[in-house]
């Protein structure tokens, strides 16, 4: 788990590829809502010491939900349909229109692999015991925003990663239409 800010680089420094790849996801938070940020200022300005934690789920039960997530049954087609998006985001033959114009490296195998497991966990949460192509299509952003080396030509263009995910999602056909 990290947090980065985009505004204030001074001091920090992107880390390589092959680093954010070992990152699951790469989610962006918005601003909080006024009454959210309310909520913050009230709670960490108030005088009482710290908040008191209570656990919510203990190891064991983790280590089960990760052991179930791992049962889930994934179709052939479901696992191929992710392979090819993560492929799609590769330059060179099968690639996305975008992704020859705006992307140096896409994403590794590993990105295919997190898209099933957390696709798999995301039917569970669903109250599914089977995974659908929706799943991946879902987690396409978290799960490769981060992963697409994007070039020169992308930033003058004004071009973002999420903007090559799209050009993907349209370009590749996953089960079901």
């Amino acid at each position: 788990l990290a947090t980065q800010n985009p505004i204030e680089l001074e001091g920090t420094y992107p880390l390589p590829e092959a680093q954010l790849d070992r990152f699951i996801f790469n989610i962006v938070l918005d601003y909080l809502d006024a009454d959210e940020e309310v909520a913050v200022v009230e709670r960490n300005t108030l005088g009482g010491g710290l908040p008191v934690v209570h656990p919510c789920t203990e190891a064991s039960a983790i280590l089960d939900f990760r052991r179930l997530v791992r049962q889930v049954p994934v179709a052939d087609s479901i696992n191929r349909y992710a392979v090819q998006l993560v492929r799609a985001t590769r330059p060179g033959a099968g690639a996305a229109p975008k992704v020859a114009s705006y992307i140096s490296y896409g994403a590794s195998v590993r990105a295919a692999t997190n898209l099933v497991m957390c696709a798999r966990a995301r039917a569970l949460m669903h109250g599914r015991y089977h995974v659908l192509a929706d799943d991946i299509r879902r987690l396409a952003k978290p799960i490769l925003r981060h992963r697409l080396q994007l070039n020169y030509v992308a930033e003058s263009d004004g071009i973002d990663a999420d903007a090559v995910i799209d050009d993907v999602l349209t370009h590749v056909t996953g089960p079901g239409g």
